[in-house]
């Protein structure tokens, strides 16, 4: 029961939290009311609990808004402010996030060719930076039960579009395994468990945890 060496993290195919990071753009009000690809809150729950686990594997994050100056949107939702309201947000005007200087300069300075990308709605603020990034040469990962579009067809149209541009297309738990990797990793497991934590309160960690309790006596 013995894993091998950890791989160049920087340089491993897959993501770690040493080559990836989070995009996040306009979980708002507005657009997340306009989601019709899938039911809004599971996909609040999905998005939040991505940003979760960016935060437990210390993953870069940019977060960026439209319109919230311009006073014509409102800020991000409440459940994703609660879990990265401490970070910076990148407001803007246009419609394609990679057309906005101050949002691309924050993505480059990074220094990740690793992007997982989400956005409202998948047919716009998702595939317009989705597509010029990775024209630029970054990798492009889009976790597909954590972003969503005006209809199902539209949101299936254009994850297929991403994906014939080269973009990876992968779901939010993959996205948790494939950072994690190895149980031996102990620091991350209890913020692993906790993204699975449900909408009624419930946490596996916690109940296994009682579970011992309760089986000692």
């Amino acid at each position: 029961m013995t894993s091998e060496t950890i791989r160049n993290p920087q340089t491993d195919q897959l993501l770690t939290p040493e080559n990836s990071a989070l995009i996040v753009i306009d979980y708002q009000p507005i657009q997340v009311s306009s989601i019709r690809s899938m039911p809004r809150d599971e996909l609040v729950f999905n998005i939040t609990g991505v940003a979760k686990a960016a935060l437990n594997y210390n993953l870069p994050i940019i977060h960026s808004t439209v319109n919230v100056a311009t006073g014509r949107n409102k800020p991000p939702i409440q459940e994703l402010q609660d879990v990265l309201g401490h970070l910076p947000t990148y407001d803007r005007t246009s419609i394609n996030s990679w057309e906005d200087t101050e949002f691309k300069e924050a993505v480059k300075a990074i220094g990740r060719r690793k992007l997982i990308m989400t956005a409202l709605w998948t047919e716009a603020c998702l595939t317009f930076p989705a597509l010029d990034a990775i024209q630029e040469g970054f990798e492009v990962y889009v976790p597909v039960d954590a972003v969503g579009g005006t209809s199902s067809a539209a949101h299936e149209a254009a994850l297929r579009r991403i994906e014939q541009a080269g973009g990876k297309l992968i779901s939010r738990v993959q996205m948790y395994c494939e950072l994690q990797r190895d149980w031996a990793r102990e620091a991350t497991v209890p913020g692993f468990m906790d993204v699975f934590e449900s909408a009624d309160g419930f946490n596996p960690e916690k109940a296994n945890e009682a579970a011992k309790r309760s089986a000692k006596g």
